[in-house]
């Protein structure tokens, strides 16, 4: 069997392994290591590169990121600043039909900007937001859909893990890319915004009869506004000022934002002992299961090197005359449709190994393709079946509460339309992502 044929055959094992529920790392580390068998006919060669790969794929400094990014976005979800962030948006929107939605979607962006992680954002959001939402007459679906939708600007405003993941797989500047993200990040919160706003006065069934203005609130002062605002603004500033003021690495400044953090939390007293270790534990889980996955896709990588796959596929496509633009959006497509079973993180590992060489050679600029890649990805967080920050907020609003799995995917729904729309504006216009560079 030729390298090609190894290639093909691995890929089309690789979906019926995942879609009869392997984890993705396994399949991609079985599939790797039984290729490389196959083709050289040497065990301990397979064996061999198993180990390298699994020791270089690790051992860079840059993947000190993933830990300390997950540690402060971990700590910020348990510090109140969530809350705090909703407080603060929801007097702004107040008087705005459908002012809680976009209060929701303003907070979450804040929020993004200091935690990085769409799960916690869904995870905060779902216990601060639908129950203010609801108390005001908004539905159960656009509740929660609200919540759905806005999470994902967890992972595309700065700092983001997967623009750290990305970045990583493409050997591609980690600060470029979360520059990249900022235009179409801060666009689609206000496209959010704008659709919110249009569904409560042309929609009023779907988001609520009493979706109007929100009066019974009480009024903060300017102190107590600012008392609420100053933590999460210091450490914004920290971190992305970092950054881009070339203080910090990526990973020094995720040190630095989970120190700042770790201290935000300590003087609002919201982080004890047990909350400590939980955060921790959970950091460590989290942490483990990307770096899993990295490993995988490095093993993958190196097999589909060995088959020569890559550059006779990138041959062909030159060959048959498709185009760069052509050759993105059947990558989006792919990314769209294993949206549907697989999370965010293992879709970039399976795809990226396969595209970037054809993409590296066809001239397509690797950081605008980064924003395009996570657009596509995260619109998986919202679709059936697998829906990942739906099934997060299905769990987080608990057993006993009345909203049902489809009414958080249908809440979803527009979001996810929205999200398409940024998508096709960031791909006919690259200047949304490259202009601050």
């Amino acid at each position: 069997m030729s390298g090609i044929a190894i290639a093909f055959v691995s890929i089309g094992a690789m979906l019926v392994l995942i879609y009869a529920g392997v984890h993705v790392a396994i399949a991609l580390i079985l599939l790797s290591f039984l290729g490389v068998w196959i083709l050289r006919e040497n065990f301990d060669l397979a064996a061999n590169m198993l180990v390298v790969a699994f020791k270089d794929s690790i051992t860079d400094q840059l993947f000190g990121v993933v830990p300390l990014f997950v540690l402060m976005g971990l700590v910020v979800s348990v510090s109140g600043m969530g809350r705090d962030t909703f407080d603060v948006a929801q007097q702004m929107f107040r008087r705005i039909r459908g002012g809680l939605g976009v209060a929701t979607v303003a907070a979450n962006a804040v929020f993004a900007a200091i935690t990085g992680i769409s799960i916690a954002s869904a995870a905060v959001f779902t216990k601060v937001a639908v129950p203010e939402m609801r108390r005001h007459g908004y539905t159960p679906q656009f509740s929660v859909g609200v919540v759905a939708g806005s999470s994902v600007l967890g992972m595309l405003i700065p700092p983001s893990l997967l623009f750290i993941l990305y970045g990583i797989l493409t050997e591609q500047s980690v600060g470029s890319l979360f520059i990249a993200g900022v235009l179409p990040g801060l666009l689609l919160a206000v496209i959010y915004g704008i659709g919110i706003v249009a569904m409560a006065r042309f929609m009023p069934g779907f988001v609520g009869a009493q979706a109007g203005v929100a009066n019974d609130t009480p009024l903060m002062g300017w102190g107590e506004i600012a008392a609420k605002l100053l933590p999460i603004v210091a450490l914004v500033g920290l971190v992305i000022g970092g950054i881009y003021g070339g203080v910090f690495t990526p990973t020094e400044a995720g040190a630095a934002g989970a120190a700042g953090a770790l201290l935000i939390a300590l003087i609002k007293r919201r982080l004890d002992l047990r909350n400590f270790w939980q955060v921790l534990v959970q950091t460590g889980h989290t942490t483990a299961a990307i770096c899993f996955l990295i490993m995988g896709a490095n093993l993958y990588s190196r097999m589909l090197a060995f088959t020569g796959m890559p550059n006779w596929l990138g041959q062909e496509v030159l060959l048959a005359g498709f185009s760069a633009q052509g050759v993105v959006l059947a990558m989006i497509a792919v990314m769209v449709v294993l949206g549907t079973i697989l999370d965010s993180s293992s879709i970039l590992l399976l795809v990226l190994p396969i595209a970037i060489p054809i993409l590296n050679g066809l001239g397509v600029d690797l950081i605008w393709l980064g924003v395009i890649a996570i657009l596509a990805v995260e619109i998986g967080l919202l679709t059936p079946p697998f829906g990942i920050a739906v099934y997060v907020i299905k769990s987080t609003l608990g057993p006993d509460s009345d909203i049902r799995l489809g009414q958080i995917f249908a809440g979803a729904a527009p979001f996810a339309l929205m999200m398409l729309i940024v998508l096709a504006l960031v791909f006919f216009f690259p200047a949304l992502a490259t202009a601050l560079l």
